[in-house]
């Protein structure tokens, strides 16, 4: 009965993630409720560790011009990203996404990421590719505090507590984890059975396009 209890406690912690905006430029938000398991987490940082999968990225320039107005904290692993590359020549991204206390929830944390979906491969039928992300991983880095052994579990996180270039203190895990939801992007891609008529429409765009321009440059150039 008492590893039972020690298991709802830790278990009382929640995460949920929701896709804001539509379109392929959207905003990831993320909520943490610590509950019971986070009454021994006071001071410390909290974060959501994410993967993220190649049909969706994050732009490193727009993330360091949000951070450098202290609107977001977040670190890509790896940091270099090809923000051109289609999804099928793309790989999986890990974000650890710093958490702000939530003041309308007690033991809450919340923050929000932009993210991009990639361009896809034409399909056969369906107008949509499904991208699925799954839930984050809830992680609390403590300098100071013990937290409780039956809850926490340290963790590896190559990243220091407070998103600054300091000493990183240690980085711990829920023991049990909560229950994950996933969560679907739906991408519009092209029909393969299109795939003649826009390379048609689109060669003529470009002669029609190069004519206009050459006869401009003829009609008004200045030659010497």
């Amino acid at each position: 009965c008492v590893i039972l209890d020690v298991q709802a406690a830790c278990q009382d912690a929640t995460v949920t993630q929701e896709l804001l905006k539509e379109g392929f430029h959207r905003d990831l938000l993320v909520k943490v409720e610590l509950g019971v398991v986070g009454e021994d987490a006071g001071g410390c940082a909290v974060a959501a560790r994410t993967r993220l999968p190649p049909g969706i990225y994050v732009d490193p320039y727009e993330l360091a011009s949000l951070q450098q107005h202290n609107l977001t904290k977040a670190v890509l692993i790896p940091d270099v990203i090809d923000v051109e590359a289609p999804e099928y020549l793309a790989t999986d991204l890990l974000v650890l996404l710093y958490m702000e206390p939530d003041p309308r929830c007690s033991r809450c944390f919340r923050a929000a990421l932009p993210v991009h979906g990639r361009y896809h491969r034409p399909a056969e039928e369906s107008e949509e590719a499904l991208v699925v992300l799954k839930s984050p991983e809830v992680l609390v880095c403590c300098c100071d505090n013990r937290l409780s052994a039956e809850c926490w579990k340290p963790a590896e996180v190559e990243a220091p507590c407070s998103g600054k270039n300091v000493g990183p203190c240690q980085w711990y895990s829920v023991m049990h984890k909560p229950a994950y939801k996933e969560l679907i992007l739906q991408v519009p891609v092209g029909l393969r059975q299109h795939s003649s008529l826009v390379c048609v429409v689109t060669l003529l765009a470009t002669v029609l396009c190069s004519s206009l321009i050459l006869a401009a440059v003829c009609k008004y150039g200045h030659f010497s």
